[in-house]
């Protein structure tokens, strides 16, 4: 990417790496250290053109991860997968878990040049399951 002096690095964290609940210390500190080395990469890269940036989500209801995730939620606390994944919705603000075809489009736009100008920050797509 430095040699073509263009490119785009995408990080896709999650939504604790802004801190919002209990249970989820380890992989909020992982998350948060991503996006800290997006941003250092940023002021690296970024002289060459080579743009770095975020992408934060919340859960994935579609995928294989959050499917097994619920299930184990559900069986610890003696409820149905169902009630958890609705637990997830309700904790945005949109009332809506965002799918994988949004996070694929939230990082089709982030490699676009339509983000041309957008680089050592994070696109917060999480549904308002966190804020900046």
């Amino acid at each position: 990417m430095v040699e073509q002096a263009s490119g785009v690095l995408i990080f896709v964290t999650g939504s604790p790496a802004h801190p919002h609940g209990p249970g989820a210390a380890g992989i909020g500190a992982a998350f948060a250290a991503m996006e800290n080395l997006m941003r250092t990469l940023a002021i690296e890269l970024g002289p060459s053109g080579v743009r770095s940036v975020g992408l934060r989500i919340a859960a994935n209801p579609d995928t294989r991860t959050i499917q097994d995730t619920t299930r184990v939620i559900a069986e610890y606390t003696g409820s149905t997968q169902e009630d958890a994944l609705a637990g997830l919705e309700a904790a945005t603000m949109l009332g809506r878990s965002p799918r994988a075809a949004d996070t694929a489009r939230a990082a089709a736009f982030l490699a676009s040049d339509r983000s041309r100008m957008m680089t050592g920050t994070v696109m917060n797509s999480s549904a308002g399951a966190v804020w900046d």
